[in-house]
């Protein structure tokens, strides 16, 4: 099934974020209408190479006349040609960006779908978070919120009474004293004095029942701040961390806006309410005044739980990340712009004047605690703007922000050796200041901790300090965190390590796989999920007779499949992570010809297939092809070199020895719809084909080299078919090799 079809499957909340993804710079109606074309051309290759992207900009172009000359409605052809001009006017010079535009929506895209699995299939991690944002937390947080809203306007009644009462009696009491004491008759007097006495009663009782009141919705408010809004906020910030590490798609930042923005509102109004009990008590006030007792005090506490409020709402919304590296944030390469985005949920409309938000790198960084010093190269203020879109909030996106390295007297850089590149810890903290009803409020906060590297080639490290940080801590700004990194239970790495494949590859690991790989870090103490792994085992330690580490080797198949094997492995074609031990288990029962595809043990970034024969005399064979890297790959297709593969035997014409991919499945079922078309024979030659090739010798071609081997065939006729097929020979060793 497309990818676009899967996507149209989704429930409503995952197709909101679809819907987010889709506008101008690149319209639904073109997602929807060349969803197959789209789908098969390589935009991943064209955001990085103008060449590739200029010619996929025309194809697009193409493509779109022919959807055109196809639709019969004319309304919706019109249309068509609308976008077509505005995508020549917006790419016509920059294709690349438009490459980089699609690239996204599509990696998105399958991250959303990766996201639906994972709410079906989810580990103890993706559980907890889960049950963090469960539907009954939220409807409590809801009802609790609109109370409070409630019971505030209703004091707004009460104070309104209150001031009514007060000018009545401020009325009755002026015009008693304004009369002539000649004119008052002591029994009238009296019986004035006496109604006078009982208005100020009821005075008193409402001005006592009214601060009542509000010492309750504040004591309310307070609580809801401490014990469901604060927590709530850092749930959501926790979700963010695992979501940039690739776990489930973060949301709900929308739903925490508007309960800090009610929640405000409500403060305000309260201290709008004080401020006019204090008003009333300078027209009339009397002895034991309970307001001049408590208005201070209560005033006190409104404008804590405000400027609190406030100063918590003030958050990052996006961490920062290179456009180049959009599903690897926190990860700043110096000399690379990089983005990143700031969010006040309090909706203040009072605030009308220009608020300025300032960054800077690694602030109040206590000194000695990294070797490496930055700043930011580019310009680090700007102003926040209110979003149309978020009901008014406001946020500053910083777009063009760039790290450069701080140049050192004598060359000295200071604690060099202390912590690799890619396990110290930076900072990016943001800073405001604004007045609002009086208050000055001071806003800071910060990025999660960033890896800031020189080169690509840190990358990979970079990414893994970046997932054990993220997994295993939610405090925000623990830059001592690899002098001593803890250790991760194998149940959460696991899980982890599978939205890795879902986020980059599109499909995440199953149980099997993530129990394979488990061996292959930890042997057979893989079982217990419990277990727990250093960083050094994960990322620093080379395995066990081999030159790289559990996590280069793993990131380099990573990389593999994103570039070369995405769509064999979102078939689930590719087993992966299988020993040779298994390997042979798995096809010994197998009819000839069955073969299995597993990733190399013994090369970075490699993948390889094995083949099982049946001898006359019953016995089994195994024969396994060198590892296919990234640098073959990129020369042919995967799925071609499945169909096209050929043995040559001594005397024997080259043939497939590939029949059925396990179990059992014929190998152009399989693959079929993965292979690459010939030519269009409207040219004018004959079409040629790559094909890989090994050549397999009897065991006297591999004796010892006194005696010459027999070749198979003639050099003559070897080169011969070789010119004319166009193989590619991949000498085996032995039977089995990998």
């Amino acid at each position: 099934m497309s990818q676009w079809k899967q996507i149209q499957q989704l429930e409503g909340k995952l197709l909101e974020h679809v819907d987010n993804l889709y506008d101008d710079n690149f319209p639904m109606d073109i997602r929807q209408g060349l969803a197959s074309w789209i789908e098969s051309e390589d935009w991943e290759t064209a955001a990085n190479e103008e060449s590739v992207a200029k010619v996929l900009f025309s194809s697009l172009l193409t493509q779109l006349d022919r959807m055109c000359s196809q639709e019969s409605n004319f309304l919706q052809r019109h249309n068509m040609k609308i976008i077509k001009q505005q995508l020549q006017v917006k790419y016509k010079t920059n294709p690349v960006l438009m490459a980089t535009v699609i690239a996204t929506c599509l990696r998105e895209e399958r991250r959303i779908l990766s996201s639906a699995c994972m709410q079906e299939q989810q580990g103890p991690l993706g559980k907890s978070l889960q049950n963090s944002v469960s539907f009954e937390k939220q409807r409590n947080m809801e009802n609790r919120v609109g109370l409070i809203r409630s019971s505030v306007q209703l004091m707004d009644q009460a104070v309104k009474h209150i001031e009514n009462l007060q000018d009545d009696f401020d009325f009755c009491y002026k015009t008693l004293q304004s009369r002539d004491p000649a004119e008052n008759n002591s029994k009238e007097t009296s019986k004035e004095l006496t109604n006078l006495q009982e208005m100020l009663n009821r005075l008193d009782f409402k001005r006592k029942e009214i601060l009542l009141k509000m010492d309750v919705v504040i004591k309310e408010i307070d609580d809801l701040m401490t014990s469901q809004l604060g927590p709530a906020l850092q749930e959501w910030k926790r979700r963010q961390q695992i979501a940039a590490i690739g776990g489930p798609l973060l949301s709900g930042l929308d739903q925490l806006q508007s309960w800090f923005t009610v929640t405000a509102q409500s403060l305000f109004q309260t201290k709008r309410q004080l401020d006019k009990l204090g008003e009333l008590v300078l027209k009339v006030t009397y002895e034991s005044d309970p307001i001049p007792l408590q208005h201070p005090q209560m005033e006190e506490r409104v404008k804590y739980l405000i400027y609190h409020l406030i100063k918590s709402s003030f958050v990052v919304e996006k961490q920062p990340c290179m456009p180049t590296q959009p599903q690897k944030p926190l990860i700043i390469k110096t000399g690379v712009q990089f983005t990143t985005k700031v969010r006040l949920l309090v909706k203040l409309p009072e605030v009308d004047y220009q608020l300025k938000v300032k960054t800077t790198f690694d602030k109040d960084l206590p000194p000695g605690r990294v070797s490496r010093q930055f700043f930011i190269l580019t310009n680090n203020t700007k102003v926040m703007d209110i979003e149309d879109y978020s009901d008014g909030c406001l946020s500053v996106e910083f777009r063009h922000l760039q790290l450069k390295e701080r140049k050192y007297i004598n060359g000295t850089k200071g604690n060099e050796g202390l912590l690799s590149v890619t396990e110290e810890l930076h900072s990016l903290s943001f800073e405001a200041c604004f007045t609002v009803q009086g208050l000055t409020i001071d806003l800071e906060t910060c990025s999660l901790p960033l890896v800031v590297i020189s080169n690509v080639c840190q990358l990979p490290g970079g990414w893994a300090s970046v997932m054990w940080y993220n997994l295993l801590t939610d405090e925000p700004r623990n830059l001592a965190f690899f002098a001593n990194p803890p250790r991760a239970a194998w149940s959460q790495l696991s899980e982890v390590l599978s939205w890795q494949f879902s986020t980059f590859a599109g499909r995440g690991l199953n149980r099997e796989q993530l129990c394979m790989l488990g061996e292959k870090l930890l042997g057979q103490s893989a079982s217990c999920n419990d277990f727990q792994v250093s960083w050094s085992k994960f990322c620093k330690e080379n395995m066990a007779g081999k030159p790289f580490s559990f996590w280069m080797w793993l990131d380099s198949i990573l990389e593999l499949i994103k570039k070369h094997l995405m769509p064999v492995w979102n078939d689930n074609y590719i087993m992966g992570f299988v020993s040779k031990e298994l390997e042979r288990n798995l096809l010994k029962n197998r009819k000839p010809g069955t073969f299995l595809l597993r990733f190399s043990e013994s090369h970075l970034g490699g993948i390889t297939f094995t083949w099982v024969e049946h001898g006359d005399n019953g016995e089994i064979k195994f024969n396994s092809v060198e590892p296919y890297t990234k640098n073959r790959l990129s020369a042919l297709p995967f799925a071609d070199i499945i169909r096209d593969y050929k043995v040559i035997s001594a005397g024997v014409v080259p043939e497939s020895p590939l029949k059925y991919l396990y179990p059992d499945i014929p190998k152009d079922e399989a693959f079929r719809r993965h292979y690459n078309s010939h030519p269009s024979k409207a040219y004018p030659y004959i079409p040629s084909t790559l094909i890989p090739v090994s050549e397999v010798r009897s065991s006297a071609s591999i004796s010892p080299p006194s005696r010459s081997p027999e070749p198979p065939m003639t050099p003559g006729e070897f080169d011969m078919l070789s010119e004319q097929l166009c193989f590619e020979i991949d000498t085996m060793s032995s039977p089995y090799s990998e």
